[in-house]
């Protein structure tokens, strides 16, 4: 499934192939620009409250008071003189004096807040030239006269002073009076401002939840509900609904991860589908293998029972026959009345062998905790006789204990131990030697002699049933003793080979399982010291 289901499916356009990390580029992206310009104007309009604040708190109010005191000011000059003109008395110039100094203070602050106004600066020069102009023919002429003339200047200049001041008061008038205009209006532009703030604010907020929920909707829609969607068609295939085809939605790396997925699932669906013609196959394999183990029963208790009885009674009449009528017959006679006694024989060991063969795994396999020591030593009480007519010195390390069929096991040492006698060196008297040792979960033993040994191209054949490197005349057997070893070895779950580096001898290995003990047995299988 490619980026052409998406558009068979109704997603193309040129927006199809944009993959996860595409759109949340663009979305970051975008989201990032939007909140760049709203910050931009944020800033702005805080900016714009900050400095009409600035206006009004810094500029404007201070301009007016300075403003009213430079009035008080002039108007404390003017009572000062008047009072010193009618009176003639020095203390009525108290207020003047102290008018001159909070006029000086009064202009000192003013100047600066209003220089970059050209109207108010106009007005504070117009209150400046006809103050000047009141004192110069006025104030100073008085203040500066001695109490008599000052009287009489006074009234000379009563009627000037009066028009003079008028002129200022008027000017002091106007400039206070633009002066709380500015004021009122800077006030005014300032809660503009704040509402204009708060409102861009406000805005900014909702814009900002808007833009979240248009991102959560487009994770949702792009990433969430077709992850959802994958997530459940994988879980239904996963519950065994194999024929359910995975749905591909979403960006296109998304379709192409579905498209991976549904490929995996019609590869499990046939892969599943051969598994279980397979497994049909299996199970009618099994069936035939079934019948035919029946039949190899059938064929051992055939073997076992009919066989036996008939060539027991051609054994024995053949042997009584030899006994009878040796030596009264020809030579050709006893010697063919020979070949019969031996065949029977022989024919009655290979059935016994090849029972106790198909024995293995079968009829002995009781699993119970086995001491090989007490077994090594029951195989060799059963070999003493071949043992010391052949002159055999046997050793061995201490033997572990394990889990297994003793019978079974006892069987493996015995063919073991006895084909080490019987294929022993004419010119030296044998010499065995079983080793044991742990190699983690694993026993590692091996029965090494110095008999005539087996070649490496042997090694696999000699475990091979009824594979024989001599003749019987030689040594004399059935070639079924090493077969039956590597079963019961392998029936036990441990392996047997021929070490082909040991010369002068055989050297033959196998392993056994380690036994760990359960609780409430006390045997720990390490061997006895």
């Amino acid at each position: 499934m490619t980026d052409e289901t998406g558009r068979r499916s109704g997603r193309g356009g040129p927006w199809a192939t944009w993959t996860t990390r595409q759109w949340l580029r663009v979305g970051v992206g975008v989201a990032l620009a939007v909140l760049a310009v709203l910050g931009g104007v944020g800033m702005w309009t805080l900016s714009r409250t900050t400095d009409l604040t600035h206006q009004l708190v810094d500029v404007r109010s201070p301009a007016l008071i300075n403003s009213v005191r430079l009035e008080a000011a002039l108007l404390n000059q003017e009572t000062g003189v008047r009072g010193y003109g009618l009176s003639g008395q020095q203390q009525f110039l108290g207020p003047y004096t102290q008018g001159l100094a909070d006029e000086q203070a009064a202009l000192d602050r003013l100047r600066p807040l209003v220089r970059k106004d050209g109207r108010a600066l106009a007005d504070m020069e117009t209150v400046l030239a006809r103050a000047e102009r009141w004192k110069e023919r006025v104030a100073r002429p008085i203040a500066g006269a001695a109490s008599g003339p000052a009287v009489a200047l006074a009234d000379e200049r009563a009627g000037e002073g009066k028009t003079t001041f008028d002129d200022l008061r008027r000017s002091m008038d106007r400039q206070q009076d633009y002066l709380q205009e500015a004021r009122t209006a800077a006030g005014s532009d300032l809660e503009r401002a704040t509402r204009q703030r708060n409102g861009v604010f406000i805005a900014i907020g909702l814009l900002i939840v808007l833009l979240a929920g248009l991102v959560f909707e487009g994770l949702r829609r792009g990433i969430t509900d077709p992850l959802t969607r994958l997530s459940s068609d994988a879980r239904l295939v996963a519950e065994g609904s194999f024929g359910h085809a995975i749905t591909a939605t979403g960006p296109a790396d998304l379709r192409r991860l579905a498209g991976d997925v549904e490929a995996m699932r019609q590869r499990l669906s046939d892969e599943l589908g051969f598994a279980e013609e397979a497994r049909q196959r299996l199970d009618e394999q099994a069936a035939d293998l079934r019948r035919s183990n029946a039949e190899l029963e059938q064929f051992a208790y055939v073997a076992s029972h009919d066989l036996q009885e008939p060539l027991r009674k051609v054994s024995s009449f053949t042997q009584l026959l030899q006994r009878r009528y040796a030596g009264q017959l020809d030579d050709r006679a006893d010697q063919y009345i020979g070949f019969a006694v031996d065949g029977a024989n022989r024919m009655q060991r290979l059935i016994n062998d090849l029972l106790a063969f198909s024995r293995v795994g079968r009829v002995h396999n009781q699993q119970e905790v086995v001491d090989l020591e007490t077994v090594a030593d029951g195989t060799v009480e059963a070999l003493s006789v071949a043992i010391e007519e052949s002159g055999a010195e046997i050793t061995r390390d201490p033997l572990p204990t394990v889990v297994g069929d003793a019978t079974q096991l006892g069987m493996l040492w015995q063919n073991l131990i006895a084909n080490a006698v019987k294929f022993r060196s004419p010119d030296r008297n044998p010499r065995i030697h079983v080793e044991a040792r742990r190699d983690g979960d694993t026993w590692r033993f091996a029965v090494t002699d110095n008999g005539i040994g087996i070649g490496p191209e042997f090694a696999e054949k000699v475990f091979v049933i009824f594979q024989r490197l001599h003749t019987k005349d030689a040594y004399p057997g059935n070639g079924i003793g090493l077969a039956m070893c590597k079963k019961i070895v392998e029936f036990h779950g441990g392996t047997i080979a021929i070490d082909t580096t040991h010369s002068k001898g055989t050297r033959i290995l196998f392993t056994l399982p380690v036994h760990t003990p359960v609780e409430g047995d006390d045997t720990t299988g390490e061997p006895r010291p």
